[in-house]
């Protein structure tokens, strides 16, 4: 006999959870008891939203659900915003709520809220579990749901006096990640359309990638001589140095790469939706003429066709078809060379800085970094201008080094890099944050240096919330409105959590230091004090097109 704490610890073990990002709650203390007898680590953070973003960046740096545990009202709703990321970022999560007891149900209690209501549409599936009974088998559903078709957030609710109730039960089974397949004549039939064009472009995306399908696009993108992009925040999924790589479609995108883009007669997006990051504004394909030439891989039939007819449509991820294309060399690879040469000079010229205002030049940072980072260093980031520079001016290397919200989400960078650290300590992990992302989620600092998570945090500090003032300046020229805002000494604060911190006020001071952030061994900030202007103005970065 177990109570329904320690039968869902055990099932969470038996999915082969790793760790756990909790703020505890009373609703779930069985649950709490359950996890000291089951070789889970239990990550106890400051704020319910910045758990949800650890367990969203878990499951997109592992591919199996990252599980976040909340207890119920104010818990649930402040969770709630990891939970958008994972279902925009297409994340396999796992979100545990914490209930009133069932006899309590419906009668307004203590921060009852109907949870399972409330989160569905923003989830791929939201449920109570009524019985300590029904556990191990709507566990091993939440688990496959999560990771099958297009990945997402599962919810659960947990009534307190369920879990707490004993119960004579066998567990249930552990879940694989789903099996995709290619036909030869699937990718015949793919490999003979791009043959045919004469201005192909590969799109890269989605959440179901992989080392080797990083290798594998590499190898497609040199025998079919074909130019790749990276849809917004997926650049890591191709070596930004390989002479076929291109850009990345992302907001404040290259103009000279869109305008390109739209003479392709043929596009073949690799599990990405194709959204409006990924076409800018549904303005690519340009020509009808285009889409009778798109080629869409993605893992949900219904993605498939949902935002663009397509002339060939395969329900897989990218792997099995970039395998097979592999064995498929056209004709004349060499036919396409010219438009593969004007997209890579499109894009070593937009990696150019220009100079901004202001001592601290944010692109020559980031352009340092890209050049003395290691080659497996994980980036993090959450929303803002700030984060157009790292898109422009750095060079992702290797597979599943970029960590950042598809979503949009202020205030993700500092979780996600811990959890990041979590999951990979012999690596460097690096989070760029807005002053504005940083104030959303700094309290993490705190779990940061509880967990020994030796981050270093490059607080890009301008004083404003620099994307709205961006659009501001453009709609309401001269008419400033609720975009100031009042900072703290961010290098004090972390010193004042028992973390390491520097301030940089020139371009010059940053190398030394970043290490001696580096060598401090603990968890670290870079205060780097940027002109307003220099991120704020639409000259910086231009907006989304309109």
């Amino acid at each position: 006999m177990r109570h329904g704490g320690r039968v869902l610890a055990d099932q969470l073990a038996l999915q082969g959870t790793e760790r756990v990002f909790t703020v505890p709650g009373e609703s779930f203390l069985a649950l709490l008891d359950g996890l000291l007898d089951v070789s889970i680590e239990n990550i106890v953070c400051r704020h319910e939203g910045g758990a949800a973003m650890m367990a969203e960046a878990h499951g997109k740096l592992t591919g199996r659900p990252g599980v976040a545990i909340v207890t119920r009202g104010p818990g649930a709703t402040n969770a709630s915003s990891g939970v958008h990321v994972a279902r925009h970022d297409s994340t396999p999560m796992l979100l545990l709520v914490g209930q009133v007891p069932r006899r309590q149900r419906h009668l307004d209690a203590f921060q009852e809220i109907e949870i399972a209501q409330m989160f569905r549409p923003i989830c791929k599936w939201a449920a109570e579990i009524e019985t300590p009974e029904k556990i191990p088998e709507t566990i091993e559903y939440a688990f496959r749901t999560a990771m099958s078709g297009r990945p997402g957030p599962v919810v659960l609710s947990l009534p307190e006096d369920m879990l707490h109730e004993m119960a004579d039960v066998a567990d249930g089974e552990p879940v694989g990640r789903p099996h995709y397949a290619v036909t030869p004549e699937d990718a015949q039939r793919a490999a003979e359309i791009l043959a045919a064009a004469e201005k192909p472009v590969a799109i890269v995306g989605g959440s179901l990638w992989s080392t080797h399908a990083a290798q594998s696009i590499e190898r497609v993108s040199e025998i079919h001589s074909l130019p790749v992009v990276a849809s917004f925040r997926r650049q890591h999924y191709m070596d930004n140095r390989h002479p076929n790589y291109v850009g990345d479609l992302t907001f404040g995108v290259n103009p000279e790469l869109t305008v390109l883009l739209r003479e392709s007669d043929c596009l073949l997006a690799l599990g990405c939706r194709l959204s409006d990051a990924a076409t800018q504004g549904f303005t690519i394909p340009a020509e009808p003429s285009a889409l009778r030439s798109l080629i869409h891989v993605h893992p949900d039939p219904g993605e498939l066709g949902r935002l663009w007819p397509t002339r060939f449509q395969l329900a897989t991820v990218p792997e099995p078809l970039l395998d097979r294309l592999i064995e498929l060399a056209p004709p004349d690879g060499r036919k396409r060379r010219d438009w593969l040469e004007r997209l890579r000079r499109c894009y070593a010229e937009w990696r150019q800085p220009t100079p901004l205002p202001g001592p601290v030049q944010l692109s020559e940072i980031l352009l340092w970094l890209s050049d003395n980072l290691p080659a497996d260093a994980i980036i993090t980031n959450g929303a803002g201008n700030y984060a157009g520079f790292l898109h422009r001016y750095f060079r992702f290397k290797t597979y599943m080094t970029q960590i950042a919200p598809t979503s949009g989400s202020m205030g993700y960078g500092l979780p996600a890099a811990i959890a990041a650290k979590l999951a990979h300590r012999q690596r460097t992990v690096i989070c760029l944050a807005g002053d504005g992302c940083m104030q959303m989620t700094l309290n993490e600092l705190s779990t940061a240096l509880q967990q020994n998570a030796k981050i270093i945090v490059i607080v890009a500090n301008n004083g404003i919330y620099g994307t709205i003032r961006m659009h501001q300046e453009k709609h309401f020229p001269g008419r400033v409105s609720g975009t100031e805002m009042h900072n703290p000494d961010f290098a004090a604060l972390a010193r004042a959590y028992g973390g390491h911190g520097e301030t940089v006020n020139a371009t010059a001071d940053f190398p030394d230091a970043f290490n001696r952030a580096l060598q401090s061994d603990r968890m670290a900030v870079i205060d780097i004090r940027i002109d307003p202007r220099a991120i704020s103005t639409t000259g910086a970065l231009r907006p989304f097109p309109e």
